[in-house]
C-alpha cells in the first residue's frame, strides 16, 4: 500500500508517518513535531483526519490512552510504506535537482 492512496491527503499523512518514526507520540506532540520539521502547524482537522486515514488503512496505531491522551505509533507496514515513500521521493528529488543543474 502507497501513500498515494491517500490523494490529495498524501501529504499530512507523510509528515504524520515521519513524526512517528522515531517512536509513539499523541496528537499534540505530532502537531507540534510537524510544526518544528516544515514551520506550519497543521491544524486540529487536518492532523486528526490524516491520523484517521491513516489508522483506517492500517499505517498506525492507536496505544492505550496516558491521561486523557491517546498516543499513536507505527505498524510494519506503516514503517514500510513510509520507507517506500522515501525512498521514492528521494530518487524523485535527485532527478529534479540533475535536471535543475542542466538549465
Amino acid at each position: 500500500m502507497g501513500l498515494s492512496e491517500l490523494g490529495r491527503f498524501s501529504e499530512p499523512g507523510l509528515l504524520v508517518l515521519i513524526s512517528l518514526a522515531d517512536g509513539p507520540k499523541h496528537g499534540y506532540a505530532i502537531q507540534e513535531d510537524i510544526g518544528m520539521l516544515t514551520g506550519d502547524r497543521p491544524g486540529p482537522g487536518t492532523l486528526y483526519g490524516a491520523i484517521k486515514r491513516l489508522e483506517e488503512r492500517g499505517l498506525i496505531e492507536a496505544l492505550a490512552a496516558q491521561d486523557r491522551r491517546k498516543p499513536y505509533q507505527l505498524t510494519p507496514v506503516g514503517r514500510q510504506s513510509l520507507q517506500a515513500e522515501l525512498e521514492r521521493t528521494r530518487s524523485m528529488t535527485a532527478v529534479g535537482l540533475r535536471r535543475l543543474a542542466v538549465t
